[in-house]
């Protein structure tokens, strides 16, 4: 909750009045400052980051010991990273397994940690994957993978679950802004981190230029990217609050219409019309660019 959805919904559901554990990467930092001092008694900041195992443990000796005999309702799980997004072969192994370990596996510890909370209220388990979970998109694919994985393990236990009494729904939202996408630093660092995992034959056919032409893709994601996030917390607040919410949430312009044209389309539809959508850069790799191909065949 330091920034983005996670800290616009802890400050939403607050206003609603729930008694909030929003869970902070930085106690010390800006944002969890800021929900102190904005918000009611009634939120509480946690130090939380998802990937240690410990500080998930201390989290939920500290939710037990306020909440007693009462259980937890909610469990919402929104934490996620972004990476560089690029083709697939050239994201590094370090961010596949990155996007794996907040996306995925960091929401799968915290919900085992928490669960015997919520089958005691017979609460509920709100996972917030993305459209791209569901969607196949190009440069995408350590992300699209993690939340991918997300909406398997939410839609196993929500069978499994429903003996106990508990409801878990997942939210799919479409292109919202928030700080997912990152800083210009960030960028540098991570186009810097490609480049070094490359070997000499992959960077040779794809060209340095087209590896740093993908940034164009994150400031079309910036620009284009919904800044009014109210779609995403009025669907969360029905998660939680409807006596029979959703299994599947999909906010945001076009989102659902995404989800299910790439279900039910045939693939060979889906592919023409992804590839006609990705005309933001006309850059190509470098060996399949008009003039080298010349050149060669020359």
């Amino acid at each position: 909750c330091d920034s983005g959805l996670g800290h616009g919904l802890a400050r939403y559901l607050d206003e609603l009045g729930f008694t909030v554990f929003a869970g902070v990467l930085d106690e010390q930092g800006s944002g969890a400052e800021e929900l102190r001092r904005t918000c009611s008694k009634h939120l509480s900041v946690l130090q939380l980051n998802i990937t240690n195992t410990q500080e998930i443990k201390e989290a939920y000796s500290k939710v037990k010991e306020k909440v007693q005999n009462k259980g937890l309702w909610a469990v919402i799980n929104n934490a996620g990273v972004l990476g560089l997004p690029t083709d697939g072969e050239l994201i590094p192994m370090t961010e596949y397994k990155r996007c794996m370990a907040v996306n995925f596996f960091g929401a799968v510890e915290v919900t085992k940690e928490f669960l015997p909370l919520l089958r005691k209220s017979k609460g509920r388990l709100v996972n917030i994957s993305s459209m791209a979970g569901g969607v196949p998109m190009q440069k995408m694919a350590a992300y699209g993978s993690s939340k991918a994985a997300l909406i398997m393990f939410s839609s196993v236990l929500r069978q499994e679950l429903s003996k106990w009494g508990v409801k878990v729904s997942v939210i799919q939202p479409g292109g919202f802004k928030t700080n997912i996408s990152g800083t210009s630093q960030m960028w540098e660092k991570l186009e810097r981190t490609v480049l070094d995992n490359l070997s000499p034959e992959v960077q040779e056919d794809y060209g340095q230029d087209y590896i740093l032409s993908e940034r164009s893709f994150l400031q079309l994601m910036k620009t284009s990217s919904d800044p009014d996030i109210s779609p995403v917390l009025l669907d969360v607040q029905h998660a939680i609050s409807a006596q029979s919410p959703f299994a599947f949430y999909a906010p945001g312009k076009l989102s659902y219409s995404w989800l299910c044209f790439a279900s039910f389309s045939p693939t060979g539809i889906f592919d023409y019309l992804s590839r006609k959508m990705h005309t933001y850069s006309k850059k190509m790799p470098r060996v399949l660019s008009t003039s080298n191909w010349e050149n060669e065949a020359m």
